[in-house]
């Protein structure tokens, strides 16, 4: 049997001699050559998914909170922790904080990202969303999570716009008046997957963000669905800045990891790491992507391929 350090070790080497080329390894040094325990020294704080190296740390999920850890991550991110049991979201936060990790989003249980659209302005969907609410309120506590993925529903094509518009934002600053003072921050997401969904661009997601007028009202920004329904990424990023509080990544065509796509991660990230300094923020990074290849050797070019997109100099 061989011991997780040992493992670790043998994967770290494997990642290292994934690197090709002066370029990559002048990138790699970049972020590798100062830590004494050979992790990989991001500067963002990026966080996968449960899933996501199972091949390289097996099923078990605090195995892979490790595993992510040795790689060099600190944070996760876990769309379905509200499905969980009590016990394991407790353990997964006690594991994250022995750890150093930050727990980043889970999504707002409401029946899915088109059902209960708060658009209608009905009271059984809005009841629904903020039983939600409520409930997300307690697995923050379990799992040390400060953020959680609202979706409004789809659009309620019978109703104007702009009266379509105001009941989201009346719903939603009912949720906000459930998470504020737990230091709870709902981030909306902009969506891509389908036209009939309300939330479809930033700006949007701004204006209702400023409409709703709480800190426990702001925008995820999510580079892949952004860059299939409006593109211009670092302009829009500026735009809506004051109102983000949470990206996303996924690589456009495809949602894979950064490199496999047509968007320029270095760039983005480099830009949003100095704004981002330069007014004493941090965000979490939200690797909401597949993996290009697969298994253990998918999952050592997904890490390195995030090596290279954080090589950026600053």
């Amino acid at each position: 049997m061989i011991h997780r350090r040992d493992f670790v070790k043998t994967t770290l080497g494997a990642a290292g001699a994934a690197l090709t080329g002066s370029a990559s390894v002048a990138a790699a040094s970049e972020t590798t050559s100062a830590s004494p325990t050979g992790k990989n020294k991001f500067k963002l704080h990026y966080a996968p998914h449960f899933g996501m190296f199972e091949n390289s740390a097996g099923k078990d999920l605090i195995d892979q909170l490790k595993f992510m850890a040795d790689m060099g991550f600190t944070a996760l991110e876990d769309n379905g922790m509200m499905g969980r049991p009590a016990d394991v979201q407790e353990k997964i936060g006690k594991e994250l904080d022995r750890l150093g990790m930050k727990m980043g989003v889970f999504v707002v249980d409401k029946g899915g990202n088109s059902q209960n659209t708060l658009a209608a302005g009905k009271k059984e969907h809005i009841d629904i969303f903020l039983n939600g609410c409520k409930r997300a309120v307690e697995v923050a506590k379990r799992c040390n999570a400060k953020y959680m993925t609202v979706v409004p529903g789809d659009f309620e094509r019978n109703l104007p716009i702009g009266i379509q518009t105001g009941h989201v934002i009346d719903a939603l600053r009912r949720g906000a008046e459930i998470l504020e003072p737990n230091g709870l921050v709902m981030v909306l997401e902009p969506l891509s997957d389908t036209p009939n969904l309300f939330l479809r661009t930033s700006d949007q997601t701004y204006e209702i963000c400023r409409g709703v007028n709480s800190s426990a009202c702001k925008i995820l920004f999510d580079v892949y669905h952004m860059q299939k329904n409006e593109g211009h990424i670092i302009p829009h990023i500026n735009w809506a800045w004051n109102e983000i509080g949470y990206f996303q990544i996924g690589d456009n065509p495809g949602r894979k990891e950064p490199t496999t796509g047509e968007i320029n991660y270095k760039n983005v990230f480099k830009h949003v790491y100095q704004k981002a300094k330069a007014e004493n923020k941090e965000f979490i990074w939200g690797m909401e992507h597949g993996n290009a290849r697969p298994g253990k050797e998918g999952e050592m070019a997904l890490i390195q391929a995030y090596v290279e997109s954080d090589s950026f100099t600053v």
